[in-house]
Protein backbone atom coordinates (compact mmCIF):
# COMPACT_ATOMS: atom_id res chain seq x y z
CA UNK A 1 0.00 0.00 0.00
CA UNK A 2 1.26 3.46 -0.87
CA UNK A 3 2.08 6.04 1.78
CA UNK A 4 -0.81 7.86 3.42
CA UNK A 5 -1.52 10.89 1.22
CA UNK A 6 -1.85 14.48 2.37
CA UNK A 7 -5.30 15.92 1.63
CA UNK A 8 -5.86 19.64 1.08
CA UNK A 9 -9.16 21.51 1.26
CA UNK A 10 -9.94 25.20 0.97
CA UNK A 11 -8.74 26.01 4.51
CA UNK A 12 -7.31 22.77 5.88
CA UNK A 13 -4.48 20.32 5.41
CA UNK A 14 -5.15 16.75 6.52
CA UNK A 15 -1.83 15.01 7.08
CA UNK A 16 -0.49 12.04 9.00
CA UNK A 17 0.20 12.80 12.66
CA UNK A 18 3.80 13.29 13.76
CA UNK A 19 5.22 12.66 17.23
CA UNK A 20 5.78 16.40 17.65
CA UNK A 21 1.96 16.79 17.56
CA UNK A 22 1.63 14.86 20.84
CA UNK A 23 1.59 17.88 23.16
CA UNK A 24 -1.09 19.59 21.07
CA UNK A 25 -3.13 16.38 20.92
CA UNK A 26 -2.95 16.04 24.70
CA UNK A 27 -3.94 19.69 25.19
CA UNK A 28 -6.79 19.73 22.66
CA UNK A 29 -8.20 16.22 23.13
CA UNK A 30 -7.58 16.43 26.87
CA UNK A 31 -10.35 18.97 27.26
CA UNK A 32 -13.17 17.51 29.33
CA UNK A 33 -15.64 18.80 26.69
CA UNK A 34 -13.98 16.61 24.02
CA UNK A 35 -13.81 13.47 26.14
CA UNK A 36 -17.38 13.96 27.35
CA UNK A 37 -18.91 13.69 23.87
CA UNK A 38 -16.62 11.17 22.16
CA UNK A 39 -16.62 7.41 22.58
CA UNK A 40 -12.87 6.82 22.65
CA UNK A 41 -11.14 9.95 23.94
CA UNK A 42 -10.15 9.44 27.60
CA UNK A 43 -10.19 11.95 30.43
CA UNK A 44 -7.82 12.70 31.94
CA UNK A 45 -5.58 12.50 28.88
CA UNK A 46 -2.40 11.41 30.60
CA UNK A 47 1.23 11.89 29.59
CA UNK A 48 2.34 9.35 26.99
CA UNK A 49 -1.16 8.58 25.68
CA UNK A 50 -0.85 10.86 22.66
CA UNK A 51 2.54 9.45 21.70
CA UNK A 52 1.26 5.87 21.96
CA UNK A 53 -1.81 6.74 19.86
CA UNK A 54 0.26 8.50 17.17
CA UNK A 55 2.74 5.60 17.00
CA UNK A 56 -0.14 3.20 16.27
CA UNK A 57 -1.28 5.02 13.12
CA UNK A 58 1.28 3.76 10.61
CA UNK A 59 0.63 0.10 11.40
CA UNK A 60 -3.14 0.58 11.26
CA UNK A 61 -2.79 2.22 7.85
CA UNK A 62 -0.39 -0.44 6.55
CA UNK A 63 -2.77 -3.23 7.67
CA UNK A 64 -5.74 -1.33 6.13
CA UNK A 65 -7.48 -1.11 9.49
CA UNK A 66 -7.64 2.68 9.77
CA UNK A 67 -6.46 5.94 8.27
CA UNK A 68 -6.07 8.77 10.79
CA UNK A 69 -5.33 12.39 9.97
CA UNK A 70 -4.22 15.47 11.82
CA UNK A 71 -6.59 18.30 10.88
CA UNK A 72 -4.47 21.43 10.53
CA UNK A 73 -5.14 24.95 9.33
CA UNK A 74 -3.35 25.46 6.02
CA UNK A 75 -2.41 29.08 6.81
CA UNK A 76 -0.97 28.64 10.32
CA UNK A 77 -0.18 24.88 10.24
CA UNK A 78 -1.80 24.67 13.71
CA UNK A 79 -3.42 21.42 14.75
CA UNK A 80 -7.17 21.87 15.24
CA UNK A 81 -8.28 18.24 15.59
CA UNK A 82 -8.28 14.72 14.21
CA UNK A 83 -10.35 12.75 11.73
CA UNK A 84 -10.16 9.20 10.53
CA UNK A 85 -11.77 6.19 8.97
CA UNK A 86 -11.91 2.84 10.76
CA UNK A 87 -11.76 0.52 7.76
CA UNK A 88 -13.65 -2.71 7.17
CA UNK A 89 -12.30 -3.43 3.71
CA UNK A 90 -13.89 -6.90 3.32
CA UNK A 91 -17.27 -5.15 3.48
CA UNK A 92 -16.08 -2.02 1.61
CA UNK A 93 -17.19 0.21 4.48
CA UNK A 94 -15.71 2.49 7.09
CA UNK A 95 -16.74 4.39 10.18
CA UNK A 96 -15.74 8.04 10.21
CA UNK A 97 -14.81 9.65 13.50
CA UNK A 98 -13.49 13.07 14.41
CA UNK A 99 -12.85 15.58 17.14
CA UNK A 100 -12.07 19.27 16.88
CA UNK A 101 -10.42 21.20 19.70
CA UNK A 102 -12.94 23.30 21.61
CA UNK A 103 -11.31 26.61 20.72
CA UNK A 104 -11.91 25.76 17.04
CA UNK A 105 -15.60 24.84 17.29
CA UNK A 106 -18.24 26.52 15.13
CA UNK A 107 -15.87 27.37 12.28
CA UNK A 108 -16.87 24.58 9.89
CA UNK A 109 -13.61 22.65 10.27
CA UNK A 110 -15.28 19.32 11.11
CA UNK A 111 -17.59 19.58 8.09
CA UNK A 112 -14.77 20.56 5.73
CA UNK A 113 -12.52 17.74 6.96
CA UNK A 114 -15.37 15.19 6.88
CA UNK A 115 -16.26 16.06 3.28
CA UNK A 116 -12.62 15.48 2.34
CA UNK A 117 -12.64 12.12 4.13
CA UNK A 118 -15.77 11.01 2.27
CA UNK A 119 -14.08 11.89 -1.03
CA UNK A 120 -10.94 9.99 -0.03
CA UNK A 121 -12.90 6.97 1.21
CA UNK A 122 -15.13 6.68 -1.84
CA UNK A 123 -12.74 7.74 -4.60
CA UNK A 124 -9.35 6.53 -3.35
CA UNK A 125 -10.21 3.58 -1.13
CA UNK A 126 -13.19 2.40 -3.20
CA UNK A 127 -15.55 2.16 -0.25
CA UNK A 128 -19.24 1.45 -0.80
CA UNK A 129 -20.49 2.89 2.53
CA UNK A 130 -19.31 5.28 5.23
CA UNK A 131 -21.17 5.60 8.50
CA UNK A 132 -20.87 7.47 11.78
CA UNK A 133 -22.55 7.91 15.12
CA UNK A 134 -22.86 10.59 17.75
CA UNK A 135 -24.19 10.73 21.26
CA UNK A 136 -27.77 11.92 21.20
CA UNK A 137 -26.89 14.75 23.60
CA UNK A 138 -24.32 16.06 21.09
CA UNK A 139 -26.51 17.25 18.19
CA UNK A 140 -23.69 19.45 16.81
CA UNK A 141 -21.90 16.34 15.64
CA UNK A 142 -25.09 15.15 14.00
CA UNK A 143 -25.35 18.44 12.11
CA UNK A 144 -21.89 17.79 10.64
CA UNK A 145 -23.11 14.40 9.43
CA UNK A 146 -26.21 15.95 7.89
CA UNK A 147 -24.19 18.71 6.16
CA UNK A 148 -21.99 16.13 4.41
CA UNK A 149 -25.02 14.29 3.07
CA UNK A 150 -25.34 11.44 5.53
CA UNK A 151 -28.81 10.12 6.30
CA UNK A 152 -30.01 9.27 9.78
CA UNK A 153 -30.34 5.51 10.01
CA UNK A 154 -31.36 4.88 13.58
CA UNK A 155 -30.99 5.24 17.31
CA UNK A 156 -29.37 2.68 19.58
CA UNK A 157 -30.69 3.31 23.07
CA UNK A 158 -28.23 3.14 25.99
CA UNK A 159 -25.69 1.57 23.65
CA UNK A 160 -22.49 3.05 25.08
CA UNK A 161 -21.38 3.43 28.67
CA UNK A 162 -19.33 6.60 29.09
CA UNK A 163 -18.16 6.91 32.66
CA UNK A 164 -21.22 6.08 34.76
CA UNK A 165 -23.75 7.14 32.15
CA UNK A 166 -25.34 5.08 29.39
CA UNK A 167 -25.54 6.97 26.11
CA UNK A 168 -28.02 6.78 23.26
CA UNK A 169 -26.19 6.74 19.92
CA UNK A 170 -27.62 8.19 16.71
CA UNK A 171 -26.32 6.53 13.54
CA UNK A 172 -25.88 8.08 10.10
CA UNK A 173 -24.65 6.63 6.82
CA UNK A 174 -23.97 7.47 3.21
CA UNK A 175 -23.45 5.25 0.17
CA UNK A 176 -20.97 5.99 -2.61
CA UNK A 177 -23.78 6.59 -5.14
CA UNK A 178 -25.34 9.18 -2.80
CA UNK A 179 -22.13 11.18 -2.51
Amino acid sequence: MAAQPVIRTERLTLRPFRLEDAKDVQRLAGSKAIADTTARVPHPYEDGMAEKWIKSHRGLFRRRKAVIYAVTRSDTKKLVGAIGLELHMADERAEIGYWIGRRYWNRGYATEAAEAMLMYGFMELGLKRIYAHHMKRNPSSGRVMQKIGMKREGLLRQHLKKGRRFEDLVFYGILREEF
